[in-house]
């Protein structure tokens, strides 16, 4: 006699399989899909348990990687089952099964990303990431390979997120921010000017926004800086660049 699973009663616990380190170190700023800024550069540090060569073999033959991770940073604000989503202003609500939202009955998201290959350093294994639209410090339960034959549909249909969010924002920065840029990354090593401009592009601020139009300074961080910038009739001008404070 087969005995029946209670899904109800079942206690489910998941363990990370290490952590990703992000250029994004603050919610403001982050793209709110993957692959939207392709400059931010991160990576997947295994934690020991997971940090093999063999678990990952095979692996280079693929272009783009699914991260199955936890919105780790949401977890205090529980759930809520209507929200209202950045990609209709902020104004309108949709159930929360209908929305990318972090905040779920479970906070667990997908992000599909490019891959750019595996390192190693202090030990440790880790993987080299590129477009990824997550917090520094996330924690990621499960990496899976992107395979375009059945993870892609080209004819889907999206609702009410149908294209990809316009970039119509000029962005060009001052010689004081130019400045900064050239004395915190004198090697280009993290891209600064084309990172500032693709996120700066997407419009990181929150939907609600057209409620205070008289609101034109604003900041954000990225990596260990912060960075200001100035709204107006010509786009968006980056102003200042400072080395972030600590919390």
């Amino acid at each position: 006699m087969r005995s029946e699973l209670r899904i109800e009663t079942l206690d489910l616990h998941f363990h990370p399989i290490g952590i990703l380190r992000s250029c994004f170190t603050s919610r403001f700023g982050i793209p709110r899909q993957p692959r939207l800024v392709p400059a931010a550069r991160s990576r997947l540090e295994l934690l020991p348990e997971f940090s093999r060569n063999e678990a990952f073999a095979g692996l280079d033959g693929f272009s783009h990687l699914w991260l199955v991770f936890v919105f780790h940073d949401c977890i205090a604000g529980g759930w809520k089952p209507m929200v209202r989503p950045p990609r209709l202003g902020g104004q309108h609500k949709v159930g929360v099964f209908a929305s990318r939202s972090p905040f779920r009955p479970n906070p667990i998201g997908i992000s599909a990303v490019e891959y750019l290959g595996q390192g190693h350093g202090a030990g440790k294994l880790y993987l080299e990431l590129g477009g990824a639209d997550l917090l520094d410090g996330t924690p990621v339960l499960d990496v899976k390979p992107y395979v375009p034959y059945a993870d892609a549909i080209p004819d889907a249909r999206a609702g009410f997120a149908s294209e990809a969010p316009g970039q119509s924002w000029p962005v060009r920065f001052s010689r004081d921010a130019l400045g900064r840029i050239a004395e915190t990354d004198p090697d280009d090593s993290r891209q600064l000017v084309l990172l500032i401009t693709q996120v700066l592009q997407q419009d990181p601020r929150p939907g609600y926004m057209d409620r205070y139009p008289q609101r034109k300074e604003f900041g954000m961080r990225l990596y260990d800086l912060d960075v200001r910038w100035t709204l107006d009739a010509q786009g968006v001008e980056v102003v200042g660049i400072e080395s972030a404070g600590t919390d």
